[in-house]
């Protein structure tokens, strides 16, 4: 098990060395603690195939994701349960990450004018609709199981077509700008390496 951790902590300073030659948001090296936060995701982690494929997906969200969230260990245990989320609804991540970007903009305590709560901003009367009323929308994994289940849910009601889904997330229905944004930040921000 150390061994383990010994060699996720070599792996990731590789990592992080060629991370900062590819062309990213940012080019800003990740800190010491940030390194260490990103090595523990990466150990717990089970929604990724391998240890290799977490190291690299974490740490260059986790760049990405720096000017949105600016402590480390919130931004990693964003990134570990996006991907948890999203993996478990069967949808990409990096879809999950744009509908954020677009939707609260990370901020996991926003409230917009209709009422929509969190990183996902998902309306409160599903937490009623669901028999759990006691729920807390403002709780980063809670938010992200309903929102990814609920775009999961218009995906499949849209046969696939992603762009459908997304109107219907947002209640744009038949409309198309809302859809282009998340497109947008995905091919600007979130688009994969």
């Amino acid at each position: 098990m150390e061994l383990n951790r010994i060699w996720a902590g070599v792996v990731a300073l590789a990592l992080l060395g060629w991370c900062n030659n590819v062309d990213a948001a940012t080019t800003e090296r990740p800190d010491a603690r940030l390194r260490a936060l990103l090595i523990e995701a990466v150990s717990e982690s089970v929604s990724f195939n391998d240890r290799f494929e977490a190291q690299v997906w974490l740490i260059d969200m986790s760049t990405r994701l720096g000017d949105a969230v600016q402590s480390p260990a919130e931004r990693v245990e964003i990134l570990r349960q996006v991907h948890y989320e999203a993996t478990r609804a069967k949808l990409d991540p990096e879809i999950v990450l744009a509908v954020i970007q677009v939707e609260s903009n990370f901020d996991r305590f926003a409230i917009s004018r209709a009422g929509a709560r969190g990183l996902m901003q998902v309306m409160p009367f599903w937490l009623e609709e669901i028999g759990r009323p006691g729920d807390n929308l403002f709780h980063i994994g809670t938010n992200l199981r309903l929102g990814c289940t609920i775009l999961r849910y218009y995906l499949d009601m849209e046969q696939g077509h992603m762009a459908r889904a997304l109107a219907r997330y947002n209640g744009s229905a038949g409309e198309s700008w809302y859809p282009m944004r998340v497109f947008d930040a995905m091919r600007k921000r979130w688009y994969r390496q």
